[in-house]
């Protein structure tokens, strides 16, 4: 049987051949190089072409299908991965589990309807731009179609009605933050003159460091320490050593457990902790209570009500997640000798985590300059100041004088600070006593807090505004009680902070004819920023999410505030923050090293917890690796949806953009056109149609160029018909 005639190699060859003719040839100078030529031709050409032509059209459909099947994977991987993404965002977006999300939404659902409207705005804004009525705005008397004619209705209304209102706001909340930027300002010239005359509180005594001899015990006051803790597995046995290893006379010092836990294990863990202790010689006892009425106020004021309280002349309180130095009474109590009308010593917190990620250095930003620079400066010209609640070192005179603890806030330490200066009594901040604590990590647990921390300020505000007034303080007291402690500090700020960059700036680009300055968005936000971070000079780098970081959270201290001042919501709720217990074992274990030699098992004492609390800590570690849960980062709603608003409003600002271009462009042919009338000393009528034409368009690019305005006149004369030959051209 004889093999079919190969024609893809035959055609092949052809085709080499030629190319390469002048290589192959029959000439017998290639004769002695021993080439041999030979061509072999197809019997049958046309059968050749066919089969050709047959094959590409079937590869052509294979090709074609191979396609179609890409694509059809291609979008059905992309609507997966849609879907999943939505399904994932559903899941992972923050319920209303906390009382800051609870109360928040009815303010979610204002900002959720300010969103479907500013959508709705960049539609009609994205119609008006494909049209070109940016350039060439229509009016209703000569539009033409109903688009036309709803755009130039548009445009009146929002001229008329909506900006003048708008605008009134904005300039409302221009002078409110102007207000509080001189007083920060203020707050850090008064920071400059106590660093340069290194003014600092001084004590008419010292006691002297090293371990106390028993002998001279006498000059040493009676201390009361108190822990109050709830459910904070964490951090208990740091806090309770780092307050029993205090370098101040047993018998001279008690500790309070105040233990508010609900959780048996936690409850059982802490008492094992105390027993210990108990059994090295300290004076320590462990309170619980069965009723949790007034969290952390109902706790220090149930404490303060035992008949041994009498015996102490000072009482010094520290939260649970809190590691006080060892010499933390010896550089507190001297303030006290001498000053009998003294309440309060306040010493300044320090951060073990403030380097873990970037939520702790931006919080370490806000809370350096608020003890760096309010608290010193408060502190050192006034003598008051907000108690910070723990870190602190209070006379019980003083306590029991403005009516000790109470539950009505959430603020307790505020509320009886604002209630012993009105008393008269005095404040001491010490900015070089530094007290380790943990920052939240999480960024639910930080939402919490400064939840906490904005609305309870508004509930003592409105609880005791007329306290203030009917006090027998001086008016300058009362002057700065109202309007620089509550209202400029803990009310206006939060407002101005989420109305004006939040609200009024996305307005503003939609509604072009209200106006904010330059100065107003960027160049004062930059500086106070600025000043913010000085007090923290390492946190430079982190200046521009420092600043995204603040935008975001005004939504939570924004509501927050409405919240406490008009009672809405959950606010008097308390949610204890979550600590992980990052405290800093290393300086308690050096801590004990220094002040008692005696203690020779330190170092395992304080990474292991009690022997008699060794079966509750198994226990709570099954425990807790049954109901172990993966974690995963959470979506909150509220901040994503303010997000899409201020994106929304990106997106009308990019359609403006030619107009700044075109202002621009305006300017370089206002400067040729001065050249060639000096020139040509030429006169030129005028008409006022161009000029309020581009006004209109001025207006709709939101371009705040001075050149605009000079611009608008040398319109005026591109309108004329009856000039010369080079605006006929133009």
């Amino acid at each position: 049987m004889s093999r079919e005639p190969n024609y893809e190699f035959q055609e092949w060859w052809n085709k080499q051949r030629e190319k390469n003719h002048d290589f192959f040839t029959n000439d017998s100078n290639n004769a002695n190089k021993g080439f041999l030529t030979v061509e072999i031709r197809s019997l049958n050409p046309d059968l050749t072409t066919e089969k050709d032509r047959s094959r590409s059209a079937r590869q052509l459909s294979w090709i074609c299908l191979l396609r179609f099947q890409q694509l059809a994977n291609s979008l059905a991987w992309i609507t997966n991965s849609f879907l999943l993404l939505l399904r994932t965002a559903n899941r992972r977006i923050s319920a209303a589990d906390s009382p800051c999300d609870s109360s928040a939404s009815r303010l979610y659902r204002i900002i959720k309807f300010f969103l479907v409207l500013v959508v709705l705005l960049l539609c009609v804004e994205l119609v008006a731009y494909f049209k070109g009525w940016h350039f060439s705005p229509p009016s209703a008397a000569s539009a033409e179609a109903a688009v036309e004619l709803f755009y130039a209705l548009w445009l009146e209304i929002r001229a008329d009605y909506l900006a003048p209102p708008l605008q009134s706001l904005a300039n409302v909340c221009i002078v409110l933050f102007l207000i509080q930027s001189m007083d920060r300002v203020l707050l850090m010239l008064g920071c400059l003159w106590i660093k340069i005359r290194r003014i600092k509180p001084t004590a008419s005594m010292e006691y002297p460091m090293g371990r106390v001899e028993t002998g001279n015990v006498d000059d040493y006051p009676m201390v009361l320490v108190q822990i109050p803790m709830c459910n904070e597995k964490e951090v208990y046995q740091q806090s309770i050593a780092a307050v029993c290893i205090l370098d101040w006379p047993k018998e001279r010092m008690l500790v309070q457990v105040l233990d508010d836990s609900d959780e048996l294990d936690a409850q059982n863990l802490i008492q094992a902790e105390v027993q210990k202790w108990h059994q090295k010689g300290v004076h320590i006892l462990y309170r619980h209570r069965l009723i949790r009425s007034g969290y952390k106020a109902g706790n220090l004021k149930s404490a303060m009500s035992c008949d041994y309280i009498k015996n102490y002349e000072f009482v010094a309180i520290f939260d649970a997640d809190f590691q006080p130095a060892p010499d933390f009474l010896k550089k507190t109590i001297p303030h006290f000798k001498g000053n009998d009308d003294l309440a309060l010593v306040q010493a300044r917190w320090a951060f073990v985590n403030k380097d873990e990620n970037l939520l702790t250095r931006l919080q370490n930003i806000n809370l350096s300059f608020h003890f760096e620079v309010e608290q010193q400066v408060n502190g050192v010209f006034i003598n008051f100041f907000g108690f910070n609640g723990t870190a602190g070192v209070w006379r019980i005179k003083a306590l029991e004088d403005c009516g000790g603890w109470l539950e009505r806030t959430t603020v307790e330490d505020m509320d009886i600070a604002v209630r012993a200066h009105l008393c008269g009594w005095k404040f001491v901040y010490l900015n070089d006593v530094k007290c380790y604590c943990e920052l939240p990590e999480s960024y639910e647990a930080y939402k919490k807090q400064q939840y906490r921390w904005h609305s309870g300020p508004m509930q003592l505000f409105r609880l005791c505004f007329l306290d203030i007034l009917h006090s027998k303080v001086n008016k300058a007291k009362k002057a700065n009680l109202i309007f620089l402690f509550f209202l400029l500090r803990k009310l206006i700020l939060p407002f101005y902070s989420f109305t004006l960059f939040c609200i009024i700036l996305p307005l503003t680009i939609f509604l072009p004819e209200a106006e904010l300055p330059a100065w107003v968005v960027c160049y004062v936000p930059g500086i106070m920023s600025v000043l913010n971070i000085l007090p923290a000079p390492r946190s430079f780098p982190f200046i521009v999410p420092y600043l995204l970081f603040e935008n975001t959270m005004s939504v939570t201290k924004f509501n927050a505030m409405i919240s406490g001042l008009f009672r809405l919501g959950n606010s008097y709720e308390w949610i204890v923050t979550k600590k992980l217990g990052r405290s800093s074992e290393a300086d308690l274990v050096a801590f004990e090293n220094e002040s008692d030699s005696s203690v020779t098992e330190t170092t395992s004492f304080l990474r292991s917890s009690s022997d008699s609390g060794l079966e509750e800590l198994s226990k709570l570690e099954v425990t807790s690796r049954r109901s172990v849960k993966t974690k995963r980062n959470r979506l909150y709603r509220m901040e994503l949806t303010l997000a899409f608003i201020l994106l929304s409003a990106a997106g009308r600002s990019l359609l403006s953009a030619q107009g700044h271009y075109r202002c621009h462009l305006e300017s370089e042919l206002q400067v040729t056109l001065t050249q060639h009338l000096l020139t040509n000393n030429s006169n030129f009528g005028v008409t006022g149609s161009g000029l309020k034409q581009f006004s209109i368009g001025h207006s709709l690019y939101g371009c705040q160029n001075a050149n605009c305005e000079a611009t608008c006149h040398w319109l005026k004369y591109k309108v004329c018909t009856k000039q010369k030959g080079i605006f006929e051209e133009d």
